[in-house]
Parts: structure tokens; C-alpha cells; sequence
């Protein structure tokens, strides 16, 4: 718990940003822009988990290095992140701006909402290369144990980036009101200067002046990129195969209608929450299990995957109470359309339901990964998200004619097939481990 509360908050904070956007605009800009928020983050939520599983890579690495009391290591690791993460940042982007700006006008979307959302994923793009830097110390920071210092960052982080929303949304002290774009710009601000008291914070710091005694920006060696991106790399995908799935799901809401996909996203902002909280967890799991791992420890590695796996069930049936019994308050945070409210209202019931899957899944994922098991778990989440969970929902949205909530109902499948897959596949692990 100690570890695992900054983390929590820390990873919050990447949906708080959404979370704030959304909030402002269905307060002060209405369904439309809303709708284009919606759409915005369908697209540029695949592009930011594509960024957060590359940054991931390093963290396992440097628990596992940490274990042994290979500080040297570790240093290495990082200059090798970093231009991993640079230069990630910059591919992420340009396949935004080339590749996203186009494939809006194909997407059977309201053209007022298309028109509305392009000058804002604009800018959510331009914030991606900041936020790469921001996670390649913030991962080094987190492998090592020290998990406080990207909580208070991301908390300051977000109440400017809310503070800034709000005059240029509204346009308060002389500023023109911006609208959707006054969002988008506040949010690039804020990762800027995350960016910027992170790496401050990593490079200056005294509890890393011994890791950093041979630290070299410029020491790159691909066998390290290779190590970092063995993992990195499929952790982005299956990053890629559930938050993609989520992200078609709206747009499968979007070609019901504006409503349904405003809807979805007032329902899947609250939802997302809770989820970034339990990966909080999760990646807790993974640096206790990846230093065990480490350490050849397995029966110390087997008790923290079984607290992690208690932790989250706690977590989650708590939260799926909360959405049950406050189901038509909580909407009321995100948006004041009536029509709206009511809507997304039924759909956390459901997303109660998905709770305890959501969470066991995303733990799952976070112990393996401190085992360096990455591959075989990637291929569990495309299964589970692109061949069940997303035609399923979409076969009961549109041809079964159920609407949203049955978008919402091939979700829950598809969580729980990721779910169970992944826990069998850590207890073939583990046994394997202990004989």
C-alpha cells in the first residue's frame, strides 16, 4: 500500500487530464463539443497508451537491476530510455497529425462534432513528446521505489492544467474564449512543465546521486533499446488492444448517435478512473514481483502477487458499489444535459459490473510484467478485446439494436476473458517456478 498509493494517484493523473477536459467542456461548451471530446480522445487515447507502454518498458528492468544492487546498470538504462522515449514522442505525433486528422473525415462521424475535435487533438498531440519525457524519469523514479515525488507532480500538474482550462475555455482576463481549443492548449502547458520538474527533480535529487555518478545523456547501446523495447514494446500493445477497444466502442456509439457518444463518454470517464487507480496497484505489483523476480525469490514474489490480486478486488467491488448506488448523481460532475445524464446513468451500472474484471485483469498484467513476461499475455488481450469483447459489442449495439448498453455488454466480455486468461497464466508460471 505504501508503494502503491503514489502510484495510484500518479496514474490518475493521466486520466484526470481527460477528466478535466471533459468535465469543462460538457459544463461550459455543450453536447457538441462534447461529442468532439469524445472522439478526440478515441483516437488520441490509442496514441497515448502506445507512449505509456514504451516508457513502461524501463521500469521492470530497472527493479529487477535493483534487486541485484546493479546501480551502474540502471543509469545505463535510462540514457537508453530516454531517446527511446524522444524519439517515440516525435513518431507519436506525426502519426496523429498525418494519420488521425484524416481518418476522422472516414469514421461515419457527425461532421459539426469532426470539426469541433480536430484543432483540439491537434494540440493533445503536440503534449504527447513532453509527456514521453516526463515518464522516462518517472518510471526510473517508480523502478527505484520512489513513487511520491511523480504524485506531487501530477497533483500540482492537474490543478494548473484545470486553472488554465477554465480561463481559456470561458476566456476570463482579457483572453478571447477559445472554446474546445482553450482545453486542449491547457493541457500542453501542463506537460511542459511536468516535464521540466521531473527531470529537474531526477537528475538533482540526493536519494539518486549514487545511480547517477556515471550517468551519461549520450551513452546508447542497442542492445539496452532492445532489452527496454522487449518489454516496452508489447506492454504498448496490449495497452493498444484494451484502450483501442474502448475507443472503438465510441466510435461504434458515435455511428448510433451524438447522445450515445457523449454518453459513453461521461460513463467511460468516471469508469477510467477507477481503472488508472487499480494499474496504480498494478504497477506496484510489478516492482515488488520484478525485484522478487529479480532475486530468484519466487515464494516472496507468489505472496505479493496474492495481496495485489486481494488489493484490487477490495478496490474495485468498492467502486462498483459507488457506481451502483450513485449512478444518477456522478454524471452530473461531467455534464448538465439532461438527456445525457439519464443515459450514461444505465451505463454505469454496468460499467459496476466490469469493475472487478478491469481490475483483475490490469493487476494480472502488472505481475507478469515484473516477470518479464510480456509476450504471451499481449497475444491474451488482442483474444480477448478484438475477437471477443468488440465484435461482440458490436453485434449486440447495432445489429441486435441494444443500443450503447450493448456496446457496454461486449466490453464486460471482453474484460472478463482477459481476466481469467491472464491469472491462469500466472499460476502456470509460478507453479512452474516452485517445483
Amino acid at each position: 500500500m505504501a508503494l502503491a498509493g503514489p502510484v495510484v494517484i500518479s496514474q490518475l493523473g493521466h486520466t484526470l487530464v481527460q477528466t478535466a477536459d471533459t468535465m469543462i467542456v460538457g459544463h461550459f461548451a455543450g453536447r457538441i463539443p462534447l461529442a468532439a471530446v469524445s472522439l478526440s480522445h478515441s483516437f488520441f487515447m490509442i496514441v497515448l497508451v502506445i507512449g505509456l507502454g514504451i516508457a513502461y518498458g524501463l521500469t521492470p528492468l530497472i527493479a529487477q537491476e535493483n534487486g541485484k544492487a546493479n546501480k551502474e546498470e540502471c543509469t545505463k538504462l535510462l540514457s537508453n530510455s530516454f531517446w527511446i522515449n524522444f524519439v517515440t514522442g516525435i513518431i507519436l505525433f506525426c502519426f496523429v497529425y498525418f494519420g488521425s486528422m484524416v481518418a476522422m473525415d472516414y469514421a461515419d462521424q457527425d461532421p459539426q462534432v469532426v470539426k469541433e475535435a480536430k484543432p483540439y487533438l491537434f494540440l493533445l498531440s503536440l503534449s504527447i513528446w513532453p509527456l514521453m519525457i516526463f515518464n522516462t524519469f518517472k518510471q526510473f523514479a517508480e523502478g527505484l521505489g520512489f513513487t511520491k515525488q511523480a504524485m506531487n507532480i501530477t497533483i500540482w500538474g492537474n490543478v494548473l492544467n484545470v486553472a488554465i482550462a477554465i480561463v481559456l475555455v470561458k476566456g476570463m482576463f482579457g483572453f478571447e474564449p477559445m472554446g474546445i481549443r482553450g482545453v486542449g492548449l491547457a493541457t500542453l502547458i501542463d506537460r511542459v512543465l511536468m516535464m521540466i520538474v521531473m527531470m529537474t527533480y531526477v537528475l538533482r535529487a540526493k536519494p539518486f546521486k549514487s545511480y547517477l555518478i556515471k550517468f551519461d545523456l549520450f551513452f546508447i547501446q542497442w542492445q539496452r533499446i532492445k532489452n527496454i523495447l522487449r518489454i516496452g514494446a508489447p506492454v504498448a500493445m496490449q495497452y493498444v488492444f484494451e484502450i483501442g477497444a474502448f475507443a472503438g466502442a465510441s466510435v461504434i456509439a458515435g455511428q448510433i448517435g451524438a447522445l450515445e457518444q457523449a454518453s459513453h463518454q461521461v460513463a467511460i470517464t468516471l469508469a477510467a478512473m477507477t481503472y488508472m487507480m487499480a494499474s496504480g496497484i498494478a504497477a506496484a505489483a510489478t516492482i515488488k514481483t520484478g525485484n522478487s523476480f529479480g532475486n530468484n525469490k519466487y515464494y516472496r514474489l507468489q505472496k505479493f502477487a496474492r495481496v495485489s490480486y486481494h488489493l484490487v478486488l477490495i478496490f474495485m467491488v468498492f467502486t462498483a458499489v459507488l457506481f451502483a448506488v450513485f449512478n444518477q448523481y456522478l454524471p452530473h460532475l461531467i455534464t448538465t444535459d439532461t438527456a445525457v445524464i439519464q443515459l450514461s446513468a444505465q451505463l454505469l451500472i454496468i460499467a459496476g459490473l466490469f469493475q472487478l474484471f478491469d481490475g483483475t485483469q490490469v493487476v494480472g498484467l502488472g505481475i507478469l510484467r515484473g516477470m518479464g513476461d510480456v509476450n504471451i499475455p499481449t497475444l491474451f488481450t488482442f483474444i480477448a478485446y478484438w475477437i471477443i469483447g468488440l465484435p461482440a459489442g458490436y453485434f449486440m449495439g447495432i445489429n441486435l439494436d441494444w443500443g450503447v448498453q450493448g456496446v457496454w455488454y461486449g466490453l464486460t466480455l471482453g474484460l472478463l476473458t482477459s481476466s481469467l486468461l491472464l491469472y491462469l497464466r500466472y499460476r502456470h508460471i509460478i507453479k512452474r517456478k516452485l517445483v
